[in-house]
């Protein structure tokens, strides 16, 4: 009688070893896209205890940006491409002309890090924001950055103004005494559901 050969078995075990130190390596190795979104400091949650009053804002310190579903922009009530909405809302926070249908100024003491007082012309001014809810999210996200790009050289002109430097180049705090002078006023409205 022929004794059959025996097939010599494949030891496999090293290689679960070999597939999970591959995965690891990958994984430290590859880089993961992360959304970001939207960088905004948010007001601190109201005491549930106080009864909160409406806020009041006079028609002159509105700037309405509406973003309808086809992608169209109204600003101040006129319909613009999206290139000029920058320059809009400069125009309106800043008032250089002090028109009586911008926004007023407040002139406002501000404390300078070296303890001196500075006093600025804040402007009154809030740019509220509404989009339909078939808006598209890219150019909601343009919108967006447009509004914070005018705040942005706003903040850089009042602080070489003030300062002979950029906004992003000044410590914290001469940063703060800019961000009190030019604040970040961008209000959100919910979104509209059209009608059909």
């Amino acid at each position: 009688m022929a004794k059959s050969k025996k097939i010599p078995e494949l030891n496999a075990s090293s290689q679960a070893d070999i597939a999970f130190t591959v995965l690891i390596f990958f994984l430290v190795v590859s880089t993961m896209d992360v959304d970001t979104g939207i960088v905004r400091v948010l007001p601190p949650m109201p005491d549930p205890n106080v009864k909160q009053e409406d806020v009041k804002v006079k028609e002159r310190n509105l700037f309405l940006v509406f973003v309808s579903g086809s992608g169209q922009i109204m600003a101040g009530g006129k319909v613009i491409p999206l290139h000029q909405l920058k320059d809009k809302a400069k125009e309106f926070i800043l008032n250089p002309m002090d028109n009586k249908n911008l926004p007023e100024k407040v002139e406002k003491e501000l404390e300078m890090p070296d303890g001196s007082k500075w006093v600025y012309p804040v402007s009154e001014g809030v740019i509220s924001l509404q989009n339909t809810r078939d808006t598209d999210y890219q150019v909601y996200i343009k919108v967006q950055n447009e509004l914070t790009r005018a705040f942005n050289e706003v903040r850089d002109e009042v602080s070489m103004m003030k300062f002979g430097k950029k906004f992003a180049d000044l410590d914290k705090p001469e940063g703060s005494v800019i961000t009190k002078a030019v604040p970040l006023k961008i209000s959100e409205a919910e979104p509209r559901k059209m009608g059909k």
